[in-house]
């Protein structure tokens, strides 16, 4: 049987090897570490069996903190407005703290995808902009991957209701389920093995587009005419990566793209969003943004306007990209057909744009610079970094060299 051939086996034993998976494949955890873990009350079971794997893989102290949607809607209903930029601070140094002295970070994603779209746009903006600052310590330690880390799923019954409807709660967790198992490749018959192989064909992809050193990228599709530069000494990545503390990860889980950083000050003209985008509990639709010289100067949303306005207001990063990512259209979560109203999936079904806070790693050496060298090279500083898509069926991209010859990338959402 092929490593890549689907297999049936039962629930737990699904959810057993995605908790090993996300150790040993996603996390790269190593005997000695500490493991900072994030999870909503609903994805107890796999945080457990995650804890489990990462003590058999020697791990020294497991900590992971719980969220709950009933008291996140609690807040909003019953706490004072001043109250509303206040976050946690203590808790974020805390978690910096961790990742100074060696932990990894692992979160599990899930949550609501419109659990505050009642609530008022306002105070979501202000409590995420709260929340964005006291995490910045730990998010630049991310973001620079100075540790290994990863995201992987769990299937809640609010997220599935969001996705299925029209199905009975029950048959439409089972279904997400077996969407999140498939696109994690957990149901074939050696999902480590099928690992290792996806991962080396993303990194030779990046290879690739290493080698032509392109100056930008054209974008050309239904409601998006846009051209972005990419940042001096650029690095495309995929896949997996080399921490700077020396262990390999694969921060997403799943992961199709390739991506890197682009310059701050170089993007011009409009991009439209293929698919909706739920930020931090709030559906944002139909997004259209337009650039002029790195900044958006306008951004219009069919559904949440409020919120998006509030999420480019952020800081004067916010409006400006940290990173850009090529996915083709046949990545299996497109194939699939399933919009996930999850940015770790929807992400990896299109190509996609990232507002805010660039990625260090993706540039030559970048771990090496300042601040101030990062942004010289065109790399965006920001407190966010939210990622949207913008891929089709219907884009075409063409890479731009520095002697101004134009090159097909894309065509039909397709690598050519």
């Amino acid at each position: 049987m092929s490593q890549t051939t689907a297999t049936f086996r039962p629930f737990s034993e699904n959810l057993d090897l995605l908790a090993q998976v996300a150790v040993k494949v996603g996390l790269g955890l190593q005997a000695g570490q500490a493991l900072v873990m994030t999870a909503s009350l609903d994805a107890v079971p796999l945080a457990r069996r995650i804890t489990e794997h990462a003590y058999r893989a020697g791990a020294t102290l497991v900590t992971t903190l719980y969220t709950d949607d009933e008291t996140t809607l609690a807040r909003y209903r019953f706490a004072p407005n001043e109250s509303f930029d206040l976050a946690a601070k203590w808790l974020y140094d805390g978690m910096a703290e961790a990742f100074k002295g060696g932990a990894a970070r692992l979160a599990i994603t899930g949550a609501d995808p419109a659990l505050l779209a009642n609530q008022d746009a306002d105070k979501v903006g202000r409590a995420n902009r709260a929340v964005s600052k006291a995490y910045r310590p730990a998010l630049e330690l991310i973001t620079r991957h100075a540790i290994n880390w990863t995201i992987v799923a769990s299937a809640t019954p609010a997220w599935a209701a969001a996705m299925f409807p029209a199905e009975a709660p029950e048959a439409a967790l089972a279904k997400l389920w077996d969407a999140i198992f498939s696109t994690t490749r957990i149901d074939v018959a050696d999902p480590v093995a099928a690992w290792r192989d996806h991962d080396r064909g993303l990194q030779q992809r990046a290879a690739r587009m290493n080698e032509k050193r392109y100056d930008w990228l054209q974008y050309k599709g239904p409601g998006t005419d846009f051209r972005l530069g990419l940042a001096d000494g650029h690095l495309w990545l995929g896949g997996g990566t080399t921490a700077g503390n020396g262990n390999y990860c694969i921060p997403n889980m799943p992961t199709e793209e390739i991506f890197t950083t682009p310059h701050k000050n170089r993007a011009e003209g409009v991009v439209t969003a293929t698919k909706p985008l739920s930020h931090q509990g709030t559906m944002i639709e139909g997004i259209q943004v337009h650039f002029h010289e790195g900044r958006i100067v306008e951004a219009r949303a069919s559904r949440g306007q409020e919120v998006l306005q509030k999420l480019i207001d952020t800081d004067d990063g916010a409006r400006r990209l940290g990173e850009v990512a090529l996915v083709p259209h046949s990545s299996p979560i497109a194939s699939g057909g399933l919009t996930f109203l999850n940015t770790l999936f929807d992400e990896n079904a299109a190509s996609h744009i990232a507002l805010g806070q660039a990625y260090s790693s993706c540039l030559l050496e970048g771990d090496k610079l300042s601040a101030q060298e990062l942004a010289a090279r065109g790399a965006n500083d920001s407190l966010i970094h939210v990622d949207w898509m913008i891929g089709s069926a219907e884009l075409d991209i063409d890479g731009i060299t520095a002697s101004g010859v134009s090159e097909p990338v894309m065509r039909k959402g397709e690598w050519v």
